[in-house]
C-alpha cells in the first residue's frame, strides 16, 4: 500500500446511542408509546375482575415500563421493539383486566367459531414468543458475537422459549400457594395440556416473528445504529 493512500477505515462497534441523523420524530415515538401505555395501564387497573391477577398479569408492564424510560438514553432500543413491545403491554394488561378466560373478544370468536374454550390465551402466548423474539435479537445483536452468526435466530427462538419455560414454572407455583385463587390467573380453562399448548404457541409465535420481521428489524437497526447494519443478518 502507497504510504500516500488513506488507511481503510475502520468498523466501529456498536454502542448503545443513536446515530446523529436520528430524526426528532423517531425520538419522540417512545415517549409517545410510554405516555399510551401508562395510561392504558390506569385504565386496566380500574375495577378489574380480580385485582390480584391483574397484578401478575400486569407486573411485566409495571416493572418494564420504567426500566425502558431509565434506560432510554443509555440503551435505546428500535423504534420496531418499542412499538411491539407497546402492543405486547395491551394484550398484558386486557387478559390482567379481564382475566385471560373471560376477555369479551376472546368469548366472541369462541361463539364464532363454535369452540370449546376462550382462545385469548392462545393469542397471549403466540405475543409472547413473537414480540420477545425481536428483544432477545436486537440484544444478541447489538451486545453478543452473534451478529452476523446463522445461530442468531435458532438461539433467540431458544431463549424465548426457555423464558416461556420460567413464566410455566411461576404459573404452577402460584397454583402450589394460591390453590384454587390461582385459578384465574392460569386460565387453563379445564386443557389438561394447557401448559404444552402455550409453550408450543410461544415457539409458533418466535418463529414468524424472525421470519417476518428480521429484514425490517435490520433496517431500523441501521437507522438507530448504523455500524450494525451491515452484519446483523450475516450479509
Amino acid at each position: 500500500m502507497s504510504p500516500l493512500a488513506p488507511a481503510p477505515a475502520q468498523e466501529q462497534p456498536p454502542t448503545g446511542r443513536p446515530g446523529p441523523g436520528t430524526a426528532p420524530g423517531r425520538r419522540r415515538l417512545p415517549a409517545v408509546l410510554a405516555v399510551f401505555v401508562t395510561v392504558a395501564l390506569a385504565v386496566s387497573a380500574w375495577h378489574p375482575k380480580d385485582f390480584t391477577t391483574w397484578v401478575l398479569e400486569t407486573v411485566w408492564v409495571i416493572v418494564g415500563l420504567p426500566l425502558l424510560i431509565v434506560l432510554r438514553k443509555r440503551f435505546p432500543l428500535s423504534n420496531l421493539l418499542y412499538c411491539l413491545l407497546a402492543v405486547h403491554a395491551l394484550v398484558l394488561m386486557t387478559g390482567g383486566h379481564y382475566t385471560y378466560a373471560e376477555v369479551p373478544a376472546g368469548e366472541w370468536v369462541r361463539d364464532w367459531f363454535d369452540l370449546s374454550r376462550n382462545p385469548y390465551d392462545r393469542l397471549g402466548h403466540l405475543v409472547q414468543g413473537f414480540v420477545p423474539a425481536i428483544l432477545v435479537r436486537e440484544l444478541l445483536v447489538r451486545t453478543s458475537p452473534l451478529r452476523g452468526s446463522r445461530w442468531l435466530a435458532p438461539l433467540t427462538v431458544c431463549a424465548c422459549l426457555a423464558f416461556s419455560a420460567v413464566f410455566e414454572m411461576l404459573e404452577w407455583l402460584s397454583a402450589v400457594i394460591g390453590k384454587d385463587a390461582a385459578d384465574a390467573f392460569l386460565g387453563t380453562q379445564g386443557d389438561v395440556w394447557d401448559t404444552q399448548w402455550d409453550m408450543f404457541c410461544c415457539l409458533i409465535g418466535a418463529t414468524v416473528s424472525l421470519l417476518l420481521l428480521s429484514r425490517l428489524h435490520d433496517r431500523f437497526l441501521a437507522r438507530l445504529i448504523p455500524a450494525t447494519a451491515a452484519t446483523a443478518s450475516g450479509r
